[in-house]
């Protein structure tokens, strides 16, 4: 292959420079008669005249074309590396194993790698496994350069009992029901330890490890889903939490969820990821005032018409419901009896079409509740409503 891109970078060069320029640096490709005919007498290693010394010589590689032929080098050598690098094979664990420094149960321990880990193959040997183990939480894109989420790297043996590889027949539907039983782990009061983190690596890995399968779009939601979660309790659990206006709340990240809308735009795992996004701008505390409630039932229902398919859209419309219903109390207290009346038929309109267009959800059934606290007159928020 080097001798290729050589060849071929000579027709950048004038016919006599590279007839020339072949000569020095692959003398091979001509017959010996014709080489032996064409040294000069003062060749680069110059002939004892005998009178002692060496002879004078004119240079026989100028510099530009030592210059060249290190670049043509570099370039094939480049080129014929970089294929083997990008088609390296990787996997994943769905049990943790422990590493080793050689291919022996007895063998000294480097350390442990957990369900959901990347691990590069290097080679096999029987029963043993020699991997680079990155021992780090998954990274929203494969170019993404974040100290942080460097992790630990531990090169050494592993049993292949437990690893899954891109080339493992149904490979993608054995790491996703490792996934969901780490996640059902995690529901569990005495679930597996760290499950949750478990199941959020797996199910990034069928994403990661097989993007062309049916299961990838969900796997990569679920992994932001379960990350959404994770990070939403904390930010729940501060003081911030209950300040009335978005910004000053904490926010959960959005990047994992913009991922999913971004590489499965269209689908309904875009869609529900998009309904988590509201989220970071509703309100902590409402604090009796008719403007949160107001913005976030605008934002509800602008959902559900952008996303009408979207699993999520009957949820969407309840959300916008309930907080029509929970402004009929708010603008009595601010003295705006018009507004109550407004507030209340729309609540009643917003919920009916919960009814009407999704009969079959659950959503429907909490609607026709709120339905008939509405018609009752009774308060669905503040104190009365206790």
């Amino acid at each position: 292959m080097i001798l290729n891109i050589i060849a071929n970078s000579m027709k950048l060069l004038p016919k006599s420079t590279a007839n020339s320029f072949l000569r020095k640096i692959l003398p091979a490709t001509h017959s010996s008669s014709k080489i032996s005919s064409q040294f000069r007498s003062n060749p680069m290693i110059p002939r004892d005249q005998g009178g002692g010394g060496y002879t004078a010589s004119n240079r026989q590689f100028p510099s530009w074309e030592l210059a060249f032929f290190v670049l043509i080098f570099t370039l094939a050598l480049f080129f014929s590396t970089a294929p083997a690098s990008a088609q390296a094979q990787r996997g994943t664990l769905v049990h943790e194993a422990t590493i080793r420094v050689a291919p022996s149960a007895d063998a000294a321990k480097l350390g442990e790698a957990g369900r959901g880990h990347e691990l590069i193959i290097i080679e096999t040997s029987r029963d043993w496994t020699h991997v680079e183990a990155i021992l780090r939480e998954p990274r929203r894109d494969a170019d993404e350069d974040d100290p942080a989420s460097e992790g630990k790297t531990i090169t050494g043996w592993v049993r292949g009992s437990a690893l899954v590889s891109m080339t493992t027949p149904n490979g993608d539907k054995i790491v996703f029901g490792e996934a969901v039983d780490s996640e059902d782990q995690a529901s569990r009061r005495r679930g597996r330890r760290d499950a949750a983190q478990e199941a959020m690596r797996l199910y990034y890995r069928v994403y990661d490890l097989f993007p062309t399968s049916p299961l990838a779009a969900e796997g990569l939601y679920r992994a932001a889903d379960i990350r959404w979660q994770i990070e939403r309790s904390d930010v729940l659990t501060r003081p911030s939490a209950r300040e009335r206006e978005a910004y000053m709340r904490g926010q959960i990240n959005e990047d994992w969820m913009k991922q999913v809308i971004k590489k499965f735009s269209g689908t309904k795992w875009a869609d529900l990821a998009a309904f988590h996004l509201i989220e970071n701008k509703l309100c902590g505390d409402w604090q009796g005032a008719s403007k949160c409630p107001e913005k976030e039932s605008e934002m509800y229902e602008k959902y559900a018409g952008e996303h009408e398919q979207s699993p999520s859209a009957p949820e969407a419309l309840y959300d916008a419901a309930w907080r029509r219903s929970a402004l009929i109390e708010i603008y009595k207290t601010e003295a705006n009896q018009k507004k109550a009346d407004e507030s209340k038929n729309r609540a009643l309109a917003l919920a009916q079409k919960i009814v009407s267009q999704y009969p079959q959800n659950d959503w429907a059934l909490r609607a026709q509740d709120l339905i008939f606290y509405i018609q009752q007159g009774v308060p669905t928020w503040g104190n009365a409503s206790d």
